[in-house]
């Protein structure tokens, strides 16, 4: 009786759409370790020079990246990458493109 009333309830779950999944535990190999790597964003705008910025970043020349360094002079260090956009010239777009590689630590 009990055998019959687990696998009618097994059948209405995989009936009703449900996974089950059995997981192996994977082997370890011996002598060998993994490392995660992460990658951090690569330019700090609140410290980066003219010439990081124009290497760095994409749609950014000479011009726009004298105009990010002396917005940071004339208004202090952003507290936010977003507020790039304060800085004539840099537009969303821009933004978008190197949003990855930004940070303002």
């Amino acid at each position: 009786m009990r055998k019959k009333i687990v696998n009618t309830l097994l059948a209405a779950a995989l009936g009703a759409g449900s996974l089950f999944a059995v997981a192996a535990e994977p082997k370890a190999e011996t002598g060998v370790q993994a490392v995660a790597m992460v990658e951090q964003p690569g330019v700090n705008i609140n410290t980066a020079d003219i010439e990081t910025l124009t290497r760095e970043l994409n749609g950014v020349g000479a011009a726009k990246a004298r105009a990010i360094v002396e917005f940071r002079e004339a208004h202090g260090a952003f507290a936010t990458v977003d507020e790039l956009l304060e800085v004539k010239g840099i537009g969303m777009a821009i933004l978008e493109k190197n949003l990855n590689k930004l940070t303002v630590k």
